[in-house]
This record gives structure tokens, C-alpha cells and sequence, in this order.
């Protein structure tokens, strides 16, 4: 990837980020719903969450994204410890929308009011142990369009006060997606898309709108890593042994879903070519699916981010590869 091309701006407001973001869910550690069931990826180690951030810092990723749900507000705590004395070289995204209670590491639920929206963010401040926030998104991805636009106006007066720098929505419905994107702060739109599973009309609405797209869940939650398939199973705490209704990756027991991995293996052959590893194939895809997109992989060891980060080293597929990988998969 040429220099230039290892960056790139979120939205018209021209916030430059390293094209590659590191996405801090699994960092979080162990929570759960109000039910008991996992939502996090099982046990981590802070002490190499701190390193493996570090590490990324090094190899010149600059972007990192949260939310204050994940691990109940452990997430961010572990991002502002990793960051400390580096705030001014990177982008900090984190979301909001999601009550919580910290002490039992248990979600609540959801509150799309305006008043919750300044609550989490003096708290998120406060985690993050900073004075400003360069990407608040909202984290309720199907919150009804009239209450989403008096968020976006919320939105809008923070940064008039110097709270946050911009904002988005973390939706994969484009209306939603449109509808912030009125506000004059609105930068981009956080959406799944992955090989396995492109989105066309929201890249189109990105295009149009000027829009940066971060793309959530770009290594299918692990299944593009390589490390899943039908014998390895989710471990304990980790919501991959218990998958919701919308984690399609992965049967019961945690399984990887025999049908995603035969697409895999479909492409696994062209996302490995010129010394990439299906992982770095993966998000090379994106960079070459549009100017847009900024892939946010998860990580929970140093391994896992150097991996990543190696990525930005191979730059983004070639268009016959691109063409190649929409054949193989039609």
C-alpha cells in the first residue's frame, strides 16, 4: 500500500486515520445480558490488551474503536491506560445507547434519549480519561427515526461545546444511516461488511454522501482468521459458544456453520496469494471495495495485532482479484 493509501479521512470532515482501525469489543473481557448469556469473546489479559494496543501504535495504527458497553465500561478503561501520554497521536470512536451495570458486568438495555446521550458521554469522557471524543456513535442500530433525529441534534451540540469532534451511527440500515447523515458533523457510518458478506447499498450511500465506512466484524468474528473451523468450538464467556440470532457465523456450541466455511475456502486461495495471510486477504478486500472503508478487526493478543496491522504493509487487492473472489462466490 502506498504511503498516501495507508490513511485515510473520516467523512468530508477530513479527520485523517490510519486505514486500518483496531475495534476494542473483545478487549473488554467477560459480560453478559440480563439473561446470563455471553456477550463478550470470553477472559482476557489487560496487561497484553495494553501491549497489543502499543504494539499497533507502532506499526501505525492510529484509529481505535469502543463502545462504553464493552466489558461494562472496561473496554475504554483499558484504551485510556494503553494511550496514556499518546492522546494527541490518535482517533479515539466510541458509542453510546446501551444502560449498563459496571459492577455486574451486565447490560440493561437500550436508552435513546437525549439526556442518556450527555450522561454516557461525561462517563465515556471520564473512562477514557480525555477531554474529547473524535468519533461518538450511536450504538442503538435500529432506534426509531424520530427519536435517532433529535440524537443526531443532541450530536450536533456537543460538538459546539467541544465534547466530541463528529459522529455516525453504528447501523446496517441505510435510511437510518441517511438520516444522520443530515447533521453537518456526521462523518461516517459504522456497518458490517466482509468478504463473506459485502454491503453494496451502504457502500453506495457512503459514496454519495462522503461518508467513511467502518466496517465492523471484517474478519467475520474470527472465521476469516482461519482459526475456526468445524472442530473448535467458542470457550466460556465468549458469545461465539452461545451465538445470538444475528451471529450467522456460528452454529450452537459455537461451531463454525459448515455453509460459511465452504465460502471461506471458496476464496481462500485468492485472499492468500502474494504472502498474505487469509486474514490480511480479508481486509485487503475491503480497502480494494472501496475508498471508503476503514476495517476495524478485533484483537486480543499482540500476535493477533501484528497480524493485522501487517496488513497495511500488502495494501488492498488487485481489481482481477476483487472480480475473481465476486465469481467464486456468486
Amino acid at each position: 500500500m502506498e504511503t498516501e493509501t495507508k490513511s485515510r479521512n473520516l467523512g468530508r470532515h477530513g479527520i485523517a486515520v490510519s486505514a486500518l482501525g483496531f475495534g476494542c469489543w473483545a478487549i473488554g473481557g467477560e459480560w453478559s445480558d440480563p439473561d446470563g448469556n455471553p456477550l463478550g469473546w470470553g477472559k482476557v489479559e489487560d496487561e497484553e490488551s495494553v501491549a497489543a494496543i502499543r504494539r499497533a501504535l507502532e506499526l501505525g495504527v492510529t484509529f481505535f474503536d469502543t463502545a462504553d458497553v464493552y466489558g461494562t465500561g472496561h473496554s475504554e478503561r483499558i484504551l485510556a491506560r494503553a494511550l496514556a501520554g499518546r492522546r494527541d497521536d490518535v482517533v479515539i470512536a466510541t458509542k453510546w445507547g446501551n444502560r449498563f451495570d459496571e459492577q455486574a458486568r451486565t447490560l440493561i438495555g437500550g436508552d435513546s434519549s437525549p439526556t442518556y446521550a450527555r450522561e454516557a458521554l461525561v462517563a465515556s469522557l471520564r473512562r477514557l480519561g480525555t477531554d474529547r471524543i473524535d468519533l461518538y456513535q450511536l450504538h442503538l442500530s435500529d432506534a426509531p427515526l424520530d427519536e435517532a433525529a433529535e440524537l443526531r441534534d443532541a450530536c450536533e451540540g456537543f460538538v459546539a461545546e467541544g465534547l466530541i469532534r463528529s459522529y455516525a451511527w453504528s447501523t446496517d440500515d441505510p435510511v437510518r444511516a441517511a438520516l444522520f447523515a443530515q447533521g453537518a458533523h456526521c462523518v461516517a457510518v459504522q456497518h458490517a461488511c466482509n468478504v463473506l458478506e459485502d454491503a453494496p447499498e451502504m457502500l453506495a450511500l457512503c459514496t454519495e454522501r462522503g461518508l467513511a465506512s467502518i466496517n465492523r466484524s471484517p474478519l467475520a468474528m474470527g472465521l476469516l482468521t482461519g482459526a475456526y473451523g468445524p472442530e473448535r468450538r467458542g470457550g466460556a464467556g465468549d458469545i461465539r459458544a452461545t451465538p445470538p440470532a444475528w451471529l450467522r457465523w456460528f452454529g450452537a456450541g459455537g461451531t463454525a456453520a459448515p455453509e460459511w466455511t465452504a465460502r471461506v475456502d471458496a476464496v481462500r486461495e485468492v485472499l492468500t496469494a502474494d504472502g498474505r495471510t487469509l486474514a490480511q486477504g480479508a481486509l485487503a478486500w475491503l480497502w480494494a471495495r472501496s475508498p471508503h472503508t476503514v476495517p476495524i478487526p478485533g484483537f486480543r493478543t499482540v500476535a493477533q495485532a501484528e497480524q493485522n496491522a501487517g496488513a497495511l504493509a500488502h495494501g488492498p487487492l488487485r481489481e482481477e482479484q476483487l472480480t475473481e473472489i465476486s465469481t467464486l462466490l456468486a
